[in-house]
């Protein structure tokens, strides 16, 4: 049962005939987004989502639930033999659930298990999250941007660059106000960003004034056509506070170059604490404590995130009362990616030499210390009154069960961290999720799993929609699901 082509998302003019709809022979009007698609036999509304199946308006996608063992569960348009399957083995998702709109509908799987002899509920339903963005960690020194820049996506700004951390640059996507505030093609463009994001596809995005940078969730990041391959292992201070002991007798000096803190070693307290001799080489920048310089440069794709080419170029001056010659000096970056060897000649001038072994193996470890450099993209969402309102009549009850923790959120099965304050505003991990979890609709919005899980008891207390609860066993001989796993490592729903 399959749908092929889809019709056009209904117009303002087209919504006010909704009634009328059913009149027409073949035609109906799809109420699962405030578009209101108007859809003939056999085509599908303009999120491919639902679609006129024999004339029915039907979930295009098979629900998807999670299963210990995936072989237990037979796929959707299989015959299911009513195998008995423990109801801590299975976990219904939102994933091909449907949704509540338009809000006063109960959502759309209301499932019942028996979970170690307590009679629990899970309340199913995909979210039309218009409140909804992305934020972006993408391990990487090299400056993609000043903060608050906008980035762009196709040439629309879809979002900005917020506060760098640390070994990581951050980007901040999406939002109600490119969502629905902008243009026509921002809120587009934005819209499809962040499904692809979501989704694991790869997504080209540039910031103004900086670079471009290739995203894809759980993959290195592609700055300006160069593949990142480390997270660094600390600040130029830290890194000198990690390895001095190596360095010790075999380098007179070392500068670890790093836009944010360039550490000296001789100078650093860990150089004083293993009794090392002054060098005399002052680096530029503003100095904050002993060994420990800020902006030594500007930022960049250069050594330690910044523009430099040339490590030399950051020193101010040698002084003579306290270098020497032959003074040997490491100048390397925070990830070991560059490093220069020097010896002092008789000017006090710093000559190439060549790299000793033991300093060889000092940057090696270096890099040994780095994390593989990787995207992670969070989707975080606020769940609103539809989603509330299809777990019960009122909605306050369902916050205040999730924020007392007597109600746990997942999405798409995965584990969510649920932000405190007021409502319910999630983040989850997407590469937790299992593959393709993210639809979406043309308002535009998201469309993301959502489900919530607590004792039978409490959901009838929260005044919830108890004749909707139907047993596990029920709903899997009833749809037909996809079964699958989570990604390895990632928790299973019920313990």
């Amino acid at each position: 049962m399959t749908a092929h082509t889809h019709e056009g998302a209904a117009g303002p003019e087209e919504a006010a005939l909704a009634a009328a709809s059913v009149a027409e022979a073949g035609i109906l009007t799809c109420d699962a987004c405030p578009v209101l698609c108007r859809i003939r036999a056999g085509k599908t509304g303009a999120c491919d989502r639902y679609g006129n199946v024999e004339g029915r308006l039907t979930r295009m996608d098979p629900l998807t639930v999670l299963t210990r063992a995936p072989e237990q569960v037979r796929f959707a348009g299989d015959d299911w033999t009513g195998n008995p399957i423990a109801a801590r083995d299975v976990f219904v998702t939102a994933i091909g659930a449907g949704t509540t709109y338009p809000d006063y509908k109960p959502a759309p799987f209301i499932v019942g298990s028996e979970i170690d002899g307590v009679d629990m509920v899970t309340v199913v339903s995909e979210g039309i999250f218009s409140y909804c963005g992305l934020k972006l960690k993408i391990d990487t020194d090299r400056h993609l941007g000043p903060e608050c820049a906008p980035v762009r996506a196709r040439g629309e700004q879809v979002g900005h660059v917020t506060t760098a951390e640390y070994g990581s640059q951050m980007l901040s996507l999406g939002g109600v106000r490119h969502l629905t505030g902008g243009s026509k093609k921002e809120g587009v463009v934005a819209c499809e960003t962040m499904l692809a994001l979501s989704n694991g596809e790869a997504v080209e995005l540039s910031v103004d004034g900086g670079a471009s940078v290739l995203v894809r969730s759980g993959s290195a990041p592609v700055v300006d056509g160069v593949p990142e391959h480390r997270m660094r292992v600390g600040c130029g201070s830290a890194t000198i506070g990690i390895f001095a002991s190596q360095w010790l007798g075999h380098a007179d000096e070392v500068i670890v170059v790093d836009d944010h803190i360039t550490g000296v070693l001789t100078e650093h307290q860990a150089g004083k604490f293993l009794g090392m001799r002054p060098a005399g080489i002052r680096v530029r920048g503003r100095r904050s404590t002993p060994g420990r310089y800020f902006q030594v440069a500007n930022p960049g794709l250069g050594w330690g995130g910044t523009d430099i080419v040339d490590p030399l170029s950051i020193i101010e001056r040698i002084e003579a009362k306290l270098a020497w010659p032959g003074l040997r000096l490491l100048m390397v970056s925070t990830t070991g990616e560059h490093a220069a060897w020097f010896v002092l000649d008789d000017a006090l001038r710093p000559q190439p030499a060549e790299m000793p072994p033991a300093i060889a193996a000092a940057v090696a470890r270096i890099g040994e210390n780095c994390e593989p450099a990787l995207c992670t993209v969070l989707f975080m969402a606020g769940a609103g009154g539809s989603l509330r309102a299809g777990a019960t009549e009122n909605p306050v009850l369902l916050t205040r069960a999730v924020q007392a923790g007597r109600a746990r959120v997942t999405s798409g099965g995965a584990p969510v961290y649920v932000w405190p304050g007021g409502g319910i505003t999630f983040m989850v991990d997407v590469r937790t999720m299992p593959a393709a979890s993210f639809g979406s609709v043309p308002t535009p919005a998201l469309v993301a799993p959502i489900e919530f899980t607590l004792p039978l008891a409490d959901y009838a207390a929260l005044g919830g929609h108890m004749g909707r609860v139907r047993p596990v066993a029920e709903v899997l001989a009833e749809t037909r699901p996809r079964g699958v796993a989570l990604p390895p490592g990632v928790p299973f729903p019920h313990p």
